[in-house]
């Protein structure tokens, strides 16, 4: 190991899976998958490096992620689809990976840098499309298979108008979307604040679900939080706050007694 001219495939198998192990594994398999040499194709292959696939840390120009997005979805992705259970993405491209290939085993779903104007055309948009769909993988992935969805919303709360209209819009049909949803995460993007979920004068069935058991997210005042729990969360088991005024509304009766 002393000699100046050592080879990185030199190595045995199991320092070269320590190293590779390090690195960003989207960029192991960009740059090591299906290359002309047995023993890394075999290490690139390992089921550990596609589990999880974060398609928001890459950094660089538009041409470069396109060139990078196009060996994936038509090299890649479609050769270890059956790995893959996680998909950390961006809006702009989530359609164009979800598309390129079937995920049997995909359940977790993590959007970076979801806003309302530029994301629900590739979010909640889906709702009054999803029957009409003629990809049925991506309508069941949608409604059947993504049991954990993580929102980091870029959305600044004094930047949307009216809150209910904002909770209507993207909250409720987030819920109608994915059918199958147990776990449900909403946080920021950065230190200004997003826009809280208000529910105080909307419909108990605005935003509603009998299969979520976990909910991260912020409201507006103390009243939308009681209103989590009047029963329209059938299984919640866990539920995690964040409220922007303690007021409350004497006027709305909440009905605690089926509170899980």
């Amino acid at each position: 190991m002393n000699r100046s001219n050592v080879h990185l495939l030199d190595l045995p198998n199991e320092m070269l899976f320590g190293i590779v192990k390090k690195l960003d594994n989207v960029d192991v398999l960009y740059s090591l998958f299906g290359i002309n040499n047995e023993r890394i194709d075999s290490i690139a292959r390992e089921e550990i490096f596609s589990n999880t696939l974060n398609f928001a840390s890459t950094i660089g120009d538009i041409t470069v992620l396109d060139s990078m997005l196009d060996r994936f979805c038509n090299y890649i992705l479609p050769r270890i689809h059956y790995n893959v259970k996680c998909l950390i993405v961006e809006p702009t491209y989530m359609e164009r990976i979800l598309l390129a290939t079937h995920y049997p085993k995909l359940t977790e779903l993590k959007i970076f840098n979801f806003q309302r104007d530029s994301s629900l055309h590739y979010l909640t948009g889906y709702v009054s499309l999803l029957f009409n769909l003629d990809d049925s993988s991506l309508r069941h992935i949608f409604r059947q298979q993504i049991k954990k969805l993580d929102l980091i919303n870029k959305d600044r709360e004094r930047a949307v108008g009216s809150w209910e209209e904002y909770t209507k819009r993207v909250y409720a049909p987030i819920l109608t979307c994915f059918e199958n949803l147990k776990h449900l995460n909403v946080v920021e993007r950065s230190i200004p604040v997003y826009p809280g979920l208000s529910l105080r004068y909307l419909p108990s069935s605005t935003f509603s679900s009998s299969t979520l058991t976990y909910l991260c997210i912020n409201v507006i005042t103390w009243t939308d939080c009681l209103c989590l729990l009047d029963g329209r969360l059938k299984q919640l088991s866990t539920l995690i706050v964040k409220i922007y005024r303690m007021d409350t509304d004497s006027s709305i009766d909440h009905n605690l007694s089926n509170v899980p």
